[in-house]
């Protein structure tokens, strides 16, 4: 090959090497600070756009501070975001969101899902952690619809284990609910 040629195809490399990693925009990471240590997580807009982008305005709105892990159930999943040391739902202003299972995550330990009713569409700000791999809630599974998986724990997955590991009890209408309060003190970008 000419040394011109090779001088010509080295650059046009070069600066397609520059151009892929200034199109890639870093992956938001959320800092959680809890009652029982800290953890961050990684979310994937490219994967679950409307579930990112929803759960990062209940995050930039400082919602998640002041609620709690209020379900924790220790081989399955911790769910929190939605209620008050009191287990009162706390009041959100936004509508639901649409379901993003479809989006080839899987609910593999560690990583973030929201949470919803019956209704595949009702997701507002609760979100779960798996403790386990729990392929049953991957789309299709349980209903035919999936829960929507939209980030990972990347930082503290000893504070995740420490949450599992809570002793629960039954707040009626609640089941397993911990006994010694997970509060969210709160949930910033990093």
């Amino acid at each position: 090959m000419k040394p011109r040629l090779l001088q010509w195809l080295t650059v046009f490399a070069t600066l397609g090497t520059i151009a892929d990693g200034a199109a890639a925009a870093p992956t938001p990471q959320v800092e959680f600070r809890t009652s029982m240590g800290n953890f961050t997580v990684e979310l994937y807009p490219e994967k679950a756009p409307i579930t990112v982008e929803n759960f990062l305005r209940y995050v930039d709105d400082g919602f998640y501070t002041g609620t709690i892990f209020h379900r924790v159930i220790a081989d399955f999943m911790i769910q929190g975001g939605g209620m008050t040391a009191d287990m009162a739902e706390k009041p959100n202003k936004r509508a639901p969101i649409t379901l993003e299972s479809k989006n080839g995550l899987r609910n593999d330990i560690g990583w973030l899902a929201m949470a919803r009713t019956g209704d595949p569409n009702s997701a507002t700000s609760q979100f779960f952690i798996n403790t386990v791999n729990n392929a049953g809630l991957n789309h299709p599974q349980p209903d035919g619809n999936g829960y929507a998986v939209f980030g990972k724990v990347i930082e503290g997955m000893d504070t995740v284990e420490k949450i599992r590991r809570v002793k629960t009890r039954t707040t009626f209408p609640h089941r397993d609910v911990p006994a010694e309060t997970v509060l969210i003190e709160s949930a910033k970008r990093r």
